[in-house]
């Protein structure tokens, strides 16, 4: 797909190859992308990525991956920050959004572009904080919690789709296979309850998602996560309407720096809203 836009801009798909350009861009934005996330995110979609480009060098990136039939989701929205306000994202955002077709979008917006997306067609769902810190020294494992296996993916994979407006199997799998990515699931009575995974970043790492059963599920499941942090600055975005989720942020040292909105432009498949302790990445949704 290539689209002539304002001033010489060309859009086209980006590859992975690309993927360092959108990361580095983010980063300047302060969104701390996992060092592993690239491959991940285009295996869900390899065609779900765009770059405009003026003479050859980028200078807008934009996410519309899709999932399945019914529902995308947008991200990585960028525009390199010396060539704002020139039309080069809007042109870009147009260009991707076409990927969708005719499917529900869901983005997490930063405050200061949601009066734009409202005017795109994207209604609040509900607002998303970012808790981070250095966590305070955690407690003992709690029964069955334990290393997602090989043998969990299927599980897993059933686990996630009720937590998710849509099937994910391929991301699930290499969501908890990535480099340095670590999952966890907790098992009682031989029933998988909840799961969550930790990842690298270039300053921190990243909590998402973290999805369980119940409070009690959440707890356990975040306590063993955050022992892989050993000191280390973690991060997790937590809905705010999950109240027993920020409460748990808040109990392990974690406070808000960081606040989006979860939008979309229509409906999406019902799913268990409160078992979202934490979300999987701001750009995939």
């Amino acid at each position: 797909m290539i689209s002539p836009s304002p001033a010489g801009l060309v859009v086209t798909q980006a590859s992975l190859d690309d993927w360092p350009v959108i990361r580095a861009w983010s980063e300047g934005e302060g969104w701390d992308p996992g060092v592993s996330d690239g491959e991940c995110f285009f295996a869900q979609d390899p065609e779900g990525f765009f770059l405009g480009r003026i003479d050859g060098e980028p200078v807008s990136a934009i996410s519309v991956v899709n999932y399945g039939a019914d529902y995308a989701f947008l991200g990585c929205y960028l525009v390199r920050p010396d060539l704002r306000g020139r039309g080069y994202g809007l042109a870009t955002w147009k260009t991707a959004l076409a990927h969708a077709g005719g499917r529900t979008v869901g983005l997490d917006g930063v405050v200061a572009q949601q009066g734009n997306y409202r005017q795109s067609g994207f209604e609040l769902a509900y607002k998303t904080l970012r808790f981070g810190g250095v966590p305070a020294a955690g407690a003992a494992t709690a029964p069955g919690v334990r290393p997602a296996g090989k043998s969990d993916l299927g599980a897993v994979v059933a686990y996630d789709r009720g937590c998710y407006p849509a099937d994910r199997p391929r991301f699930v799998e290499r969501w908890l296979g990535g480099t340095g990515h670590r999952g966890l699931v907790r098992v009682v009575d031989g029933r998988l309850t909840g799961y969550g995974v930790i990842r690298p970043t270039v300053g921190s790492l990243r909590i998402g998602p973290l999805f369980a059963d119940t409070p009690d599920d959440a707890s356990a499941l975040l306590a063993a996560l955050l022992t892989e942090a050993d000191g280390r600055r973690v991060a997790v975005d937590i809905p705010e309407t999950s109240a027993a989720g920020v409460a748990l942020a808040g109990e392990h040292g974690l406070t808000p720096s960081f606040e989006t909105a979860r939008m979309y432009t229509g409906p999406v498949r019902p799913y268990a809203t409160d078992c979202v302790y934490g979300v999987t990445t701001l750009e995939l949704g």
